[in-house]
């Protein structure tokens, strides 16, 4: 019964978030995925638990995002990628120097507070330059005791909604204040001209989603959506455990943007709207994950400083060296965004951004983050215990 409950919920909320956005005009201006984070967060605190409720925001989460790639991906306009690349791969460059630098200066500040300190610069540089597949995988590989995973995991939720509200309302208008702004000519005007729903209200990206002539050809594109992701997954298990997570998404990827080449499905009306709509159920679900009744029992001041640091202290230094390198805003705050909160959260963001140019240099960027977080975050945790 609660496991029902749950999907119904994870299923109904989102329409909910977007008719409120439709509604009132302030809430358009908070945006969608930071109101379905909030959702999440509140149905995870008054919602039912146990080992099977938390087995379904597993499956919810992933099953959500993997769906959603693929139907945000058919009608980007690949070839025009190569025109903003370049830029991208510079400032994933500068991202990463910025996550490292940030916890290694929370390190050297908080050590005497955190006996595990350098066990925490070690997940935290695997958790923001990847995401939580890197976190789980560093757990094992460091050791590190229970009690500390589950509190970062859930720290890191509460910092990261903050950021994501930073990042997706505040960030544009403050780093363009001294950062260049994108610049139009860096992606094609078709591919201005297919995003200018983009523009749009959340609300209005759905209107019409659900009539005959668009919702037919969508479930079309839906069925090629799963018959990807059943194949990545096939790709993925292919892999060692630790590396499964990033090849199935690396797969969906590729294949998605191989699709994406097909003229008739690249023609489906309204995939991008339907992949938010996912997006939107897997931000639910990922905020109804946060251990919030073990948070509000006890708070470590040193740990979610130490976090804090790592996340806003690396979006600070990315954007000041982004500043040197002539790097724009918006793909600054893109690619903080993949190596911060990892691919699933970009979508939303270049929403935010009204910059659908972004998505897919901001998806290869947290993909990137995946494949090199755990090699990172073991090498940082090591060296830092060597200086302790």
């Amino acid at each position: 019964m609660d496991s029902a409950f749950l999907l119904v919920a994870y299923v109904l909320l989102p329409a909910v978030v977007v008719y409120l956005c439709g509604k009132y005009a302030w809430l358009d201006k908070l945006g969608a995925v930071i109101l379905c984070y909030l959702v999440g967060l509140i149905l995870g605190v008054v919602g039912p638990e146990g080992p099977a409720v938390d087995e379904v925001k597993n499956t919810v989460g992933s099953a959500a995002v993997a769906l959603a790639l693929p139907l945000l991906l058919f009608s980007v306009n690949v070839g025009e990628w190569r025109r903003v690349a370049g830029k991208t791969a510079i400032s994933m460059a500068l991202g990463f120097v910025a996550v490292v630098t940030a916890a290694g200066a929370g390190f050297f500040l908080l050590r005497n507070a955190l006996p595990s300190a350098w066990q925490l610069g070690g997940m935290a540089v695997g958790l923001y330059t990847g995401g939580t597949p890197n976190l789980a995988a560093l757990r094992t590989a460091l050791a590190v005791d229970a009690d500390l995973y589950i509190a970062v995991h859930t720290y890191d939720t509460v910092i990261g909604l903050s950021y994501l509200l930073f990042a997706s309302a505040l960030a544009k208008p403050l780093f363009s204040r001294f950062l260049p702004r994108f610049d139009p000519n860096d992606a094609a005007a078709a591919e201005q001209a297919n995003a200018a729903h983009v523009e749009a209200r959340v609300s209005e990206q759905f209107d019409g989603l659900l009539r005959r002539g668009t919702l037919v050809p969508l479930l079309g594109a839906f069925s090629v959506s799963a018959a990807i992701v059943g194949v990545s997954v096939g790709i993925g298990g292919l892999f060692p455990p630790e590396h499964a997570d990033a090849a199935t998404i690396l797969a969906i990827t590729t294949l998605a943007v191989a699709a994406s080449f097909v003229p008739r499905l690249r023609r489906i009306e309204r995939t991008f709207a339907a992949g938010m709509y996912l997006i939107y159920v897997f931000c639910i679900a990922v905020g109804s994950m946060a251990d919030f009744r073990g948070l509000l029992e006890h708070w470590n001041w040193p740990l979610l400083g130490f976090l804090g640091l790592a996340v806003f202290g690396s979006l600070f230094l990315h954007a000041g060296l982004a500043r040197l390198f002539r790097i724009d805003a918006d793909t600054v705050i893109i690619t903080s965004v993949a190596f911060i909160c990892s691919p699933p959260f970009v979508p939303g963001v270049a929403n935010a951004l009204k910059n659908r140019a972004v998505l897919l240099p901001g998806l290869y960027a947290g993909i990137a983050g995946y494949a090199m977080g755990n090699f990172a975050g073991v090498a940082m945790a090591y060296a830092l215990r060597a200086l302790s």
